[in-house]
């Protein structure tokens, strides 16, 4: 009887899975439906209807100018421990978009600093072998160019970055964390934001964008509604390495200013008038003589400077320190520091007219000069 008892479960067990066996073989796919009641027929699809205009729109700026940006992997010489020779290995990736029709490549100067070589890979699948054309570490931009004769990939059209608001639908499109030709969207969500680089140096003017940049974006493009080139993506702040909704780019009209230069010269040589100032001095004379504005300490010789009479400070043994003109602004726009000076005669182009405005002891006053490029 014990024995009985133990082999029920089994038995029963037995017998239900010959039953739906057979049942099985008799109704085939439509086993559920007959035993239990319940319909799995494929549920009919909702059509869907025509694309917004939005959506539309950005599929089309995404198709268009996808060809234009391109895969750059940056490679280190290393000696093989087996056989003692030199090889290249992959040591990081990066973004970047065509310039023009001769093969420049347009990226950030961080993403090629210090790397022996570059790979450039292009939508189609090709990749080329790039060479280094110039940096300026000052703007963190960089030009490679890729030698190639048939199915040049197009150059990005430029926009203007001057004239542009916040709130302004950006995309961006790139190669974030490897992930080729991704694109992410957002809005200008501020303007003129500056961030101080590896190197100590200050990059001023930049784009403050929400859409989504991730490292492997450095270097591409930020578009605007048109597909228009505004921005060069260059950095993020995130505490955790990772996109937080803050990511910076290089303004266009900087970029159409400095990128020429790389190309013929292979580096970038700013505007100049002349004069010589310094940060950390001029914070020091500025709290002891209480007077918002940059000092000039010196005149180079033969500048344009020196030539419309522009005065540096100058050591007395009786007097001490004793001021010269003091620059308060140049081409109307207020400045307060060495570094706001820079950044608006950055804007200049070389042989323009640079307006400035001078505190010369008690009383103001205005010159022009012509900055130069040397």
């Amino acid at each position: 009887m014990r024995d009985y008892l133990r082999s029920t479960p089994a038995l029963l067990i037995a017998l239900v899975v010959g039953f739906l066996t057979a049942m099985a073989v008799q109704y085939g796919g439509r086993l559920t439906e007959k035993v239990f009641g319940v319909d799995i027929e494929p549920r009919p699809v909702l059509a869907r209807g025509s694309l917004g205009e939005e959506e539309q729109a950005t599929i089309s700026l995404f198709e268009s100018r996808k060809s234009s940006v391109v895969f750059i992997t940056t490679l280190q010489e290393q000696t093989n421990p087996w056989t003692g020779h030199p090889m290249q290995v992959r040591s990081g990736t990066g973004s970047g978009f065509v310039w023009d029709e001769k093969g420049h490549i347009v990226t950030n100067n961080h993403v090629v600093a210090g790397a022996g070589g570059a790979l450039v890979n292009v939508a189609d699948g090709r990749s080329f072998q790039a060479r280094l054309v110039g940096t300026d570490s000052e703007h963190d931009l960089a030009v490679l160019r890729i030698e190639t004769l048939i199915g040049r990939p197009p150059a990005l059209a430029l926009g203007t970055s001057h004239d542009l608001k916040v709130g302004q639908k950006v995309f961006a499109i790139g190669n974030p964390f490897g992930l080729d030709w991704t694109l992410t969207t957002g809005i200008v969500s501020a303007l003129n934001r500056q961030l101080p680089t590896e190197d100590g140096a200050t990059i001023t003017g930049l784009i403050q964008t929400d859409a989504a940049i991730n490292p492997g974006n450095s270097g591409g493009p930020l578009l605007d509604s048109a597909g228009r080139l505004i921005g060069v993506n260059t950095a993020i702040f995130s505490p955790s390495g990772a996109s937080a909704g803050i990511g910076f780019a290089v303004p266009v009209d900087t970029v159409n200013r400095v990128v020429p230069q790389l190309i013929s010269k292979g580096r970038y040589t700013p505007p100049t008038i002349g004069v010589i100032v310094d940060e950390e001095v001029n914070k020091a004379l500025s709290q002891t003589f209480g007077i918002e504005g940059v000092f000039v300490l010196d005149v180079e010789r033969d500048s344009p400077a020196e030539q419309a009479g522009i005065r540096p400070a100058r050591l007395s043994r009786s007097q001490g320190f004793i001021a010269g003109d003091i620059i308060i602004s140049l081409n109307a726009v207020r400045v307060r520091t060495p570094a706001e000076y820079v950044a608006l005669l950055d804007e200049v182009a070389p042989g323009g007219a640079v307006t400035l405005g001078l505190r010369r002891g008690s009383s103001e006053t205005q010159v022009t000069i012509s900055a130069s490029d040397n």
